[in-house]
């Protein structure tokens, strides 16, 4: 039985997300859940007036924004859970290890790992719904974080599932890209979008299948 490592935004309905996952279970793989919560996080913070940065697509995050942050994830976990049923397990907070990166306040770089907590709920034969707060805490960019997750745990794919269809090149959605394209692109490119091709470029270096929507990235 294989592993598969689902990427879902913030802004993916929790039924949706759930669908996508029952569908993989019922093709017989395991299945790990790793999602976001970034356009919740923007609008409370908006909301709380604290500034709101990015830099290459990563949060910069301070003491005031890291309390945001891991609300936003609790509740995001807690409703994708709900919506799973009773074979999710929750993982809200410190499941991954991060180091710090520098310039972005309280933010993590993941290191690729297989956490034990979430390696004996797939042997449960549950399904981890992992929140990308690392140990720290540190906040980890959820594209990020699933691909260290899926390398640690050697995941036969990760799949990035998001409000687009994938990787617009010359205004067409890509078929496939090389990681070495996937990473050139992102360096012209703004927003959410480049981590997920820094992210899946990395999985596929290590060996993981990757896909953002219906693009297929290789080594």
């Amino acid at each position: 039985m294989s592993l598969v490592v689902l990427k879902v935004g913030g802004a993916v309905d929790a039924v949706v997300a759930a669908r996508s996952v029952n569908e993989l279970v019922f093709q017989e793989h395991k299945v790990v859940l790793v999602h976001g919560a970034g356009a919740q996080i923007t609008a409370a913070m908006e909301t709380l007036g604290i500034p709101v940065e990015f830099v290459a697509g990563r949060r910069v995050t301070s003491a005031a924004a890291l309390d945001v942050v891991r609300t936003a994830l609790a509740e995001v976990n807690a409703a994708l859970c709900a919506a799973i049923g009773p074979r999710a397990s929750a993982f809200p907070d410190g499941a991954l290890e991060a180091t710090p990166a520098p310039g972005l306040g309280l933010v993590g770089d993941p290191v690729a790992s297989a956490p034990h907590l979430v390696v004996e709920a797939l042997a449960a034969g549950l399904i981890p719904v992992v929140a990308p707060l690392a140990a720290g805490p540190l906040n980890v960019n959820g594209d990020e974080a699933a691909a260290a997750l899926a390398l640690g745990l050697g995941a036969e794919r990760i799949v990035f599932v998001s409000d687009v269809p994938g990787v617009l090149v010359d205004g067409a959605v890509a078929p496939s890209l090389a990681a070495a394209e996937a990473e050139r692109l992102a360096g012209g490119f703004e927003g959410g979008i480049v981590p997920k091709l820094l992210a899946a470029a990395r999985a596929a270096r290590g060996g993981v299948a990757a896909e953002i929507g219906q693009t297929v990235v290789t080594a």
